[in-house]
């Protein structure tokens, strides 16, 4: 399929609900952009609303991230050329396509130094790693962290801000080979050992502490073992559901933990403005023009390969980021 095309969200399941449809492309209205995009973000958040763990009105469009060339300014719009590179991550939903009207208020200009890939690539996975260290958990110079899922696309991103900013890492990943990317990363310790060990590693590594937070993107699988790693009156940030969302909990079981507190946020209550968001992509892009962050891209598939890319990240056989190209 070579003319413009979009993806179509018709019903939910797996991923051989997917359907590209051929669009003509759009013009953009008052306040908007038309974008060709170059590049678009794989994200879990992206399985989840496809297999309807977070439902939507039907049909919809798939995806919140994507960065590319501005191909038409409506009027209204200050600041942005046709030519212009720009990137979006917070949605609305329909990034999975070649070209996309946007709302200009949602997009982030880019600089030579960060390429389309690199941008589809980071954004939202980066932006997520800022506000859950540093305005969610406010992590503290010396506070010892575990990361679940240290290895994948945002895990690879939290390890070396967390190292930049000088807390204390244990990473966590699924098999001794992520395990040992994650201390390529920078973590202080990286473990692969079965979720049932991980508690009691974690309180060998602490000297019976356990660690101040833990940041879980991993959900079902990790509940317990999040539960035994933290510090009595420690924060549990569950953020993601890549095993299935956590299971029921009381307020007992969080008195019995220590006085815990936990927490399920999402990134787009914390970049709910246009000045929120894009202060954060600039923390971000400042946190890899420092070199502290590297962008990894692990794979890149065609987007019209999306349900194949979905597979991999939901049978959790990647590494960083994967992105779609159109």
């Amino acid at each position: 399929m070579t003319d413009p095309y979009r993806f179509i969200l018709r019903r939910t399941g797996g991923p051989e609900v997917l359907e590209a449809e051929m669009i003509d492309v759009p013009a953009p209205g008052e306040g908007e952009l038309l974008i060709r995009h170059e590049a678009v973000g794989l994200n879990f958040i992206d399985t989840y609303h496809r297999s309807g763990l977070y439902p939507l009105p039907l049909p919809s469009g798939l995806g919140n991230e994507a960065a590319g060339v501005v191909e038409g300014v409506g009027s209204g719009v200050d600041g942005v050329q046709v030519g212009n590179r720009v990137g979006y991550f917070s949605g609305p939903l329909g990034s999975y396509a070649t070209h996309r009207v946007i709302d200009a208020e949602r997009v982030v200009k880019l600089s030579e130094e960060v390429s389309s890939e690199a941008a589809a690539a980071v954004m939202l996975k980066g932006c997520t790693a800022e506000f859950l260290i540093e305005r969610c958990a406010r992590i503290e110079a010396g506070e010892t962290v575990l990361v679940h899922a240290a290895a994948g696309g945002v895990g690879s991103i939290l390890v070396p801000w967390l190292k930049a900013i000088g807390a204390i890492v244990i990473a966590h990943a699924g098999t001794g080979k992520k395990a040992e990317l994650a201390g390529e990363l920078g973590a202080d310790h990286a473990l692969s050992c079965p979720m049932d060990e991980l508690a009691g590693q974690v309180r060998t590594l602490t000297d019976g502490k356990g660690v101040s937070v833990v940041l879980d993107g991993v959900g079902a699988a990790s509940w317990d073992a999040s539960l035994g790693s933290v510090a009595r009156k420690g924060l549990i940030v569950t953020y993601g559901n890549a095993s299935g969302p956590v299971p029921a909990f009381t307020a007992l079981d969080l008195l019995r933990a220590g006085s815990i507190f936990v927490t399920r946020p999402t990134l787009f209550d914390y970049i709910d403005t246009a000045e929120a968001m894009r202060a954060s992509a600039a923390r971000l892009f400042d946190m890899i023009g420092s070199g502290a962050i590297q962008v990894r891209i692990g794979a890149q598939h065609a987007l019209l390969e999306a349900a194949d890319a979905h597979r991999a990240l939901e049978a959790r056989q990647t590494t960083g980021s994967t992105i779609l190209i159109p």
